[in-house]
């Protein structure tokens, strides 16, 4: 007769332990930091200091000055960006535009300096 160690119930017991750890190990939150409005009014449109850019199909509009290409608008932002004190976009995309081209415009606005953007629609452009 031979006496071998069951290892069974230590597996067991480590297969528990494991369980245990996972569910109680901490998971970082994943979320989008959003600022809120803390008033029920209407939310005010852009001031009229505040730069508006507009995301067409075709070209881009910074402040109504039409702008062709993402590489014109990230040069259009950076000098717009070192005079003012305020690096808050307001962007407003039209309706019929790829998703992708809304984020390409975002990244080049993040790129060049903007530290808040808000998303507008049309109504609160004009």
């Amino acid at each position: 007769m031979k006496a071998d160690i069951n290892v069974t119930p230590l597996i067991d017991v480590l297969l528990v332990l494991l369980i245990i750890f996972s569910v109680v190990a901490p998971v970082p939150p994943m979320a989008v930091d959003a600022s809120l409005p803390e008033t029920r009014e209407p939310p005010p449109g852009p001031t009229p200091t505040g730069l508006v850019l507009e995301v067409r199909n075709d070209d881009f509009a910074l402040n109504s000055a039409t702008v062709l290409t993402l590489h014109d608008l990230d040069a259009r932002l950076r000098s717009a960006f070192e005079t003012r004190r305020d690096a808050t976009l307001f962007v407003c995309p039209s309706a019929d535009i790829r998703y992708s081209r809304l984020v390409a415009a975002l990244d080049v606005a993040k790129g060049a300096g903007a530290s808040r953007i808000g998303l507008v629609d049309e109504e609160a452009v004009r």
